[in-house]
């Protein structure tokens, strides 16, 4: 399926997706690193703490931003939809800290320009699984999910 954005320039649906979902993780970013650089360099919370709280409030108002704009076509919201969400998202915030701890005391890139560097890698590489999960099994199509509740029934 593609989307007309100019007159002979058809887009196709996941380039959207992709914008969307920037656009949402990029509002979650900037609460991830506000919270944590005042928690961590504000308030002098210890840096694991800190990239836990952060990276749990910004899946909180994730959650939101998902729900309500970048996959507001998709299925209405389900317990089975915000249980997979916090799922995934408690997954995509152990990668994002186990790689957060790497940078931060394994490498000793602890000062304030080197942690919101290793804090800014380690939200990239968790927001790649996040997008893949996200679309794939918490946000489903409409279609998608007919077609796989199909399949499982024939079982």
């Amino acid at each position: 399926m593609t989307v007309q954005l100019t007159v002979g320039r058809p887009v196709p649906q996941v380039v959207l997706e992709v914008v969307k979902f920037g656009v949402v993780g990029g509002s979650g970013v900037l609460v991830n690193f506000l919270v944590f650089n005042l928690l961590l360099h504000g308030l002098r919370w210890q840096a694991m703490a800190a990239t836990v709280v952060a990276s749990c409030l910004a899946m909180a108002t994730n959650y939101v931003g998902f729900r309500f704009f970048a996959y507001r076509d998709r299925a209405s919201r389900t317990r089975q939809q915000i249980a997979l969400f916090f799922v995934f998202s408690g997954v995509g915030v152990v990668l994002e800290s186990g790689l957060f701890y790497a940078g931060y005391h394994g490498l000793g890139l602890a000062g304030p320009l080197e942690s919101n560097i290793v804090k800014a890698l380690s939200i990239v590489l968790a927001s790649a699984f996040r997008f893949l999960v996200y679309r794939t099994w918490v946000f489903q199509t409409d279609a998608s999910r007919a077609v796989r509740q199909r399949r499982g029934s024939r079982s």
